[in-house]
């Protein structure tokens, strides 16, 4: 297994949660009135099984997604299939989207945008958007400090990979330099950030599932260490039927310079 890449553990991510409806109502909110328009049209890129993608549509959006993964993007069409076709799934990457010129209003990208390369990534971006749209870049890492449980819980990890470095989304340093990346060329402007803090309720089940799903400390440790972290967080867990996990899902908007 390789960094970043999700083929093996695609059928875990469906135990993953989505990101906060009121930081996506509000950055909707202010497209909608920024645009005069009530009907957005998105593209939700390097999208994985969509969880970014449910959300949209229980706001109810439309529009595309896009998800280079194979493994990924069947998950997600099968994950998603309940909600009826509001968004087209298609093969592609934020450097090549695959999208007609000029076809959506929003673009989003869900806990991926430090995946892409930041230049060819906007470009591409900038040709798909109508003028003056938007792009959001949303990220979903756990509140450690507002749960003891969860911290201590990647204290016990840490000890038992001592030199690992996190490459996730989660991990803080793909966050510090976001608004420098988004506006390191004079495609976008008219930056804003929003964050909001949520909850979600998971059965022990599921929690380890999305346990599972983790790329980089699978990575770094090796698949017998992670089979022992595996174990310490079962062990953990074994008298906790359900979990509540927090988050922080936090976002960073910018507006096409050709408003």
């Amino acid at each position: 297994m390789k960094h970043g890449d999700f083929t093996e553990l695609a059928a875990e991510y469906v135990n993953r949660t989505g990101y906060s409806l009121t930081a996506l109502n509000v950055i909707s909110g202010h497209i909608k009135r920024t645009l005069g328009k009530e009907k957005l049209t998105l593209a939700d890129v390097g999208a994985g099984t969509g969880k970014l993608t449910e959300n949209l549509i229980q706001l109810g959006f439309s529009g595309y997604t896009v998800e280079p993964n194979d493994a990924m993007r069947t998950e997600g069409i099968k994950y998603l299939k309940q909600y009826g076709e509001k968004f087209k799934w298609s093969a592609g990457t934020a450097e090549v989207t695959n999208l007609p010129d000029n076809s959506v209003d929003w673009v989003t990208m869900g806990s991926s945008f430090h995946w892409a390369d930041t230049q060819q990534a906007l470009e591409d971006f900038a040709r798909i958007l109508r003028p003056g749209g938007f792009f959001t870049a949303i990220f979903n890492p756990r509140d450690l400090e507002r749960s003891e449980f969860h911290l201590g819980l990647e204290g016990k990890i840490h000890d038992m990979v001592p030199n690992m470095k996190r490459v996730s989304s989660a991990s803080a340093k793909h966050m510090m330099d976001v608004d420098k990346k988004l506006l390191s060329t004079d495609l976008f402007g008219d930056l804003f950030f929003v964050e909001a803090p949520h909850e979600e309720l998971m059965t022990r089940d599921r929690y380890l599932g999305a346990w599972r799903s983790v790329n980089d400390i699978r990575v770094q440790a090796g698949e017998e260490l992670f089979a022992d972290i595996m174990k310490m967080i079962e062990a953990e867990t074994a008298d906790m039927p359900e979990i509540v996990v927090p988050y922080l899902s936090r976002a960073w908007t910018v507006r096409l310079n050709n408003s």
